[in-house]
């Protein structure tokens, strides 16, 4: 989020602006959020009555940051006699170090305040501005003060306590300070939130995520990047937007459900909960670098597969999991989001990211383990994904607050006829047949070589090719050259030409005989816009550069078009999208956010901000880790990893040293030697 500071441990975050104050605001939902609740939606700090300015802000670790601050006006900087240091970290708890030096030679007393609030919102009831059901109060204990939402059982409450004594009241601490000439004075404000519910327990107790004591932060990130394949290359900006990736992985893993596995939350600051496709996606992207993220994807979603059918969640037997929500109109039902299914695309990926995780690690055991689940994912893709009985998945919203379309591009106007018209439902979207083809053909290979059950391999290997055929028959628009979209409800074609189809590359479904043409569309003017694949191509009715899936460029999308340009053969091609969406990055500080703006290269010079993008972004941050597999050709065989670089000059020398798998730790090395036309 541009122009805002955040720190983060898990699905724990604070956003705030560059003094480090937060304000409620509609536009951003700054404040202190946890478990999808906001705990502080006001802290703003004065000294003498006026509001702080900054100097500079060290961003020191995901979990930490500092605010070096002076009063007045920017043209009183020069003259500040007095100082603010705002040192502030994550951890359990939120906790503030307020530092206030006096640079005179004479003593001074201060005044400072801490204004505080809290509306105990839901993420998006922040972002809406609506106000919740319920009362409200805040109470002045013995040295605290007590922010407290009740609702039914529901209880929140944020306790707010001082290090150093204070005058407190109902709207914050104040502090009256005494410097000597040249002194300085600290206190330590601390902030924790907690959630009862019927029991009259803290509900996050039972998620087993809370933490009392702060963890060794430092010490498991020095671990995480130490265990993570050793990055050397001649591209600093590669460098950089590498080391970024595994921090943002590490900033979004969280302890949650079952208490012995990392969860990866999706996205700061609207998503920072579980979802199944992210979670699964990133599992895929990080197999060469960091595969228990892949293990514990597939652990908690195998646990939380559905097991009824219940429209109200978009449930079924045997679907993988859409997204969990912790906040409070979910307990009550307001809406479907405590553990809700409205996903088409997350069941056959399971089956998809269970193969490959054991191709990569040869974790036979897993595989084993979670045979039911598997099973139970491919039999959803026959009976209830498949709504119009014609042997593909289609999908249609029962929930009434749940979401029209339930492919990857899950807004409202996302799936469009080329002259932006909307189809009506059930939909059938072209990459989830490509998902269903590529989960029956591992699905085979599982049932085969784990499961013991050659004849169930074998109908799977039939069904396979049988859709691949029929894929190519119904969804390819001949005169002009690319895949449909979608089907609609009358078995029509849903024309846009959108990055979709670089998702039929990578599931293996396009026709030999067509691969190039869907090529060279994916690299066309209409959806290349020389940082990246566009969503939507410019020459679509529909088409928006800051459309979320209507004409803005995503990174996890463009991994897996990198992906599967390399599978068909078009090395080049998935060259020159992987340095473009390198050099991209370099415009972002080197963390990739969730989308950017679709504008050409050549109007813009630099890709342009998208508004209200996540950042960081749990698949954005594996794409760069899609895109160093991509270039160096690795590709797991049997016991011996295959490598097969393809890298740009302008990138130069790429070396990835002690990359795991079943083959134990082994290292990849190419230089740059393919030659691209400059953008």
């Amino acid at each position: 989020m541009k122009d805002l500071v955040s720190i983060l441990d898990g699905n724990t975050f604070m956003l705030s602006d560059s003094r480090g104050d937060v304000d409620p605001s509609p536009e951003v939902p700054s404040g202190l959020f946890a478990w999808d609740t906001r705990f502080l939606s006001k802290w703003v700090l004065t000294l003498d009555g006026e509001r702080l300015h900054e100097l500079s802000i060290d961003d020191l670790q995901y979990f930490e940051c500092r605010f070096f601050l002076v009063p007045g006006e920017p043209t009183h900087y020069v003259d500040a006699k007095t100082s603010v240091i705002r040192q502030r970290s994550l951890g359990g708890a939120f906790e503030e170090q307020l530092t206030v030096l006096n640079h005179r030679d004479e003593a001074v007393v201060l005044t400072l305040r801490m204004e505080i609030d809290s509306d105990f919102a839901d993420v998006f009831d922040a972002r809406e501005a609506r106000s919740l059901l319920g009362r409200s109060a805040k109470v002045v204990e013995q040295d605290r003060l007590r922010l407290h939402h009740q609702r039914d059982r529901h209880v929140a409450e944020t306790i707010v306590t001082s290090s150093e004594p204070a005058e407190i009241d109902t709207e914050g601490l104040t502090f009256r300070i005494e410097l000597d000439a040249h002194g300085q004075w600290s206190t330590t404000i601390r902030a924790i939130g907690t959630i009862r519910g019927a029991g009259g327990r803290d509900v996050r107790e039972n998620l087993r995520g809370y933490q009392q004591v702060r963890p060794e932060k430092r010490r498991e990130l020095r671990e995480w990047l130490d265990q993570a394949p050793k990055l050397t290359c001649d591209s600093e900006t590669l460098e950089d937007a590498y080391q970024r990736s595994l921090i943002d992985l590490a900033a979004l893993q969280y302890t949650g459900l079952t208490g012995q596995m990392k969860l990866m939350a999706t996205g700061l600051p609207w998503y920072m909960s579980l979802f199944g496709r992210h979670s699964l996606i990133t599992g895929f992207q990080t197999l060469p670098f960091k595969p228990q993220i892949a293990r514990s994807a597939l652990w908690v979603l195998g646990l939380l597969q559905g097991g009824r059918v219940d429209d109200f969640r978009d449930e079924e037997p045997g679907k993988i999991m859409h997204e969990i929500r912790y906040g409070e109109p979910g307990g009550f039902e307001d809406s479907p989001y405590t553990t809700y299914y409205g996903s088409a695309d997350c069941t056959p990926l399971f089956v998809v990211l269970l193969d490959e995780y054991e191709r990569w690690t040869g974790d036979a055991e897993t595989v084993r383990l979670l045979e039911y689940e598997a099973r139970s994912a491919l039999a959803w893709i026959d009976t209830y994904g498949d709504l119009m009985e014609d042997g593909y998945v289609w999908y249609e919203c029962r929930s009434p607050g749940g979401l029209e379309n339930q492919s990857w591009k899950d807004s409202r106007n996302s799936i469009m006829y080329a002259d932006g018209r909307l189809p009506g439902s059930p939909r059938a979207t072209c990459e989830l047949q490509g998902y269903a083809y590529d989960a029956k053909v591992r699905g085979a290979r599982l049932a085969r070589t784990f499961w013991n059950d050659p004849a169930y391999a074998d109908r799977l290997e039939r069904e396979a090719a049988d859709l691949r055929s029929r894929f190519n028959r119904d969804f390819w628009i001949a005169d002009r050259g690319y895949y449909a979209l979608a089907l609609d409800a009358e078995g029509g074609q849903v024309d846009a030409l959108a990055s979709n189809m670089g998702h039929l590359l990578w599931s293996g479904i396009v026709d030999d005989s067509r691969a190039e043409q869907v090529a060279e569309q994916l690299l066309s003017r209409p959806l290349f816009s020389g940082w990246g694949v566009r969503t939507l191509a410019y020459d679509q009715a529909g088409y928006n550069p800051v459309g979320y899936h209507t004409g803005a460029v995503w990174p996890s999308d463009n991994s897996l078009i990198a992906l599967g340009l390399r599978r068909y053969g078009f090395a080049n091609q998935a060259a020159r999208l992987a340095v473009t969406m390198v050099e991209a990055s370099r415009y972002f500080g080197g963390r990739m956010p969730e989308a950017f703006a679709g504008y050409d290269r050549r109007l813009t010079r630099y890709p342009v901000q998208y508004p209200r993008a996540c950042s960081p972004h749990s698949s954005s941050a594996g794409t760069i880790l899609v895109l160093l597999r991509t270039l160096l050709g690795l590709r797991p065989h049997q016991e011996h990893l295959t490598i097969d670089p393809a890298i740009p000059e302008r990138l130069g020398r790429i070396e990835l040293i002690g990359i795991p798998g079943r083959w134990g730790r082994t290292d990849a090395f190419g230089r740059g030697r393919v030659r691209l036309a400059p953008e």
